[in-house]
């Protein structure tokens, strides 16, 4: 049995490709993975309370575009975050961000635009599923490098204009996934006016939103109100994996325009997979507490710190921005890799199983991504173990 068509030039996903390149061989020491974004901090103690409470709610089918109460607390928070107006008809409770990134294609991209094939621009490297949803609804992947040399944000303005005339939606991940750069005001108001030019939407994944090191990072909703953008315009994603160290409560949101949300709304409710009612009473408490997120942010600044300290001197190694992930530079992501776990025993992805080759370059080729969710002990002897070995 094979992929349908659309499917066939999709490469195996990063973590089966990075199994077959290190699992032949012995790790040449402890053990210490440091490949999956999956945060290792403790999620308040509190959920397990009001989980015990809500445990009738598993007994009824649940509300599928998520409580009252829950799309107040999101609205809520969005208010006190950034300060935009979103009232909750115009949000929707997803089971983990990565459904709504692609349910949403499949509700929002139209069959043709421009008299053609429909383009989904993707920022390259970029999150996976960002390219399976669009092939899922016949778009054309394009990739747009997003390199040192564009501050790795991709330059969707550079495009050629036959393509922006065909681009239905443009995904960006802000900060992103995997460089930790941050989409600064100048950006999105210009990526905004590109898509009011051509009439596309943007999809923006903003689940690293709350891990940063200096500045909150700006959110599309944000500007989107300051400027007082087409609401239609921006569809905007979130969830509380990494916010409240909560990846297995698969608990996020999209919020859209009104038109937008009708739709996103309407498909969900043919083949959605809501979220159970227990965990919906979880995520409200979640979206309502701030004080948990702001001693989770306290932690990834003592790693902050540590990874400069460890890599003092090495020029090629900077802290990101945001999210928790360091994008390090080496002459070849996969040779790296398979050195470091041969001479280690320290797993990271090669970069450039994040990444598609484009005009014969893959912009993820000479990186590798590492992963600073483990504690901090381990996380200060994997860190080293890679200095010594790679730098």
């Amino acid at each position: 049995m094979t992929f349908p068509k659309r499917f066939q030039d999709l490469p195996d996903y990063a973590f089966p490709r990075l199994r077959k390149l290190l699992d032949a061989h012995a790790p040449g020491g402890e053990v210490i993975h440091m490949t999956i974004g999956e945060p290792r901090h403790p999620f308040p103690d509190w959920v397990g309370q009001v989980l015990a409470e809500s445990l009738d709610g598993f007994s009824v089918y649940p509300p599928g575009n998520g409580t009252p109460e829950l799309l107040e607390a999101i609205s809520g928070w969005i208010g006190r975050r950034y300060g935009a107006v979103v009232e909750p008809d115009r949000l929707m409770a997803l089971n983990g961000s990565r459904e709504g990134l692609f349910d949403t294609a499949v509700a929002l991209c139209p069959e043709e635009k421009a008299g053609a094939r429909p383009i989904v621009l993707i920022p390259n490297p970029f999150y996976q599923v960002y390219a399976v949803a669009a092939l899922a609804v016949s778009a054309e992947p394009c990739y747009v490098a997003a390199t040192a040399a564009n501050g790795f944000l991709p330059d969707f303005a550079g495009l050629p204009k036959a393509v922006l005339q065909r681009t239905a939606i443009a995904y960006l991940c802000s900060p992103a996934n995997p460089q930790g750069a941050v989409a600064g005001r100048d950006y999105l108001r210009d990526l905004l006016a590109l898509a009011e030019t051509y009439d596309f939407k943007i999809f923006l994944d903003e689940c690293y939103s709350e891990i940063y090191r200096d500045a909150p990072p700006l959110g599309g909703l944000e500007l989107a109100a300051e400027i007082g953008a087409d609401p239609e315009r921006l569809v905007v994603f979130n969830s509380l994996s990494k916010r409240s160290n909560m990846p297995g409560l698969r608990s996020g949101f999209v919020a859209a325009g009104p038109q937008s949300m009708a739709q996103i709304r309407r498909l969900r409710a043919y083949f959605g997979a809501p979220l159970p009612l227990p965990l919906q009473r979880v995520s409200e408490r979640l979206w309502s507490d701030e004080d948990h997120v702001v001693a989770n942010r306290a932690l990834y600044a003592e790693k902050f710190d540590m990874v400069e300290q460890i890599f003092a001197g090495h020029q090629g190694c900077k802290v990101p921005e945001g999210g928790f992930f360091l994008w390090l530079p080496v002459e070849d992501g996969e040779a790296a890799a398979l050195k470091l776990w041969k001479e280690t025993g320290v797993r990271v992805l090669p970069g450039a199983y994040l990444s598609r080759e484009t005009g014969g370059h893959n912009p993820g080729k000479g990186y590798v991504r590492v992963a600073l969710v483990a504690p901090k002990d381990e996380l200060q002897r994997g860190l080293t173990r890679l200095r010594d070995c790679l730098m």
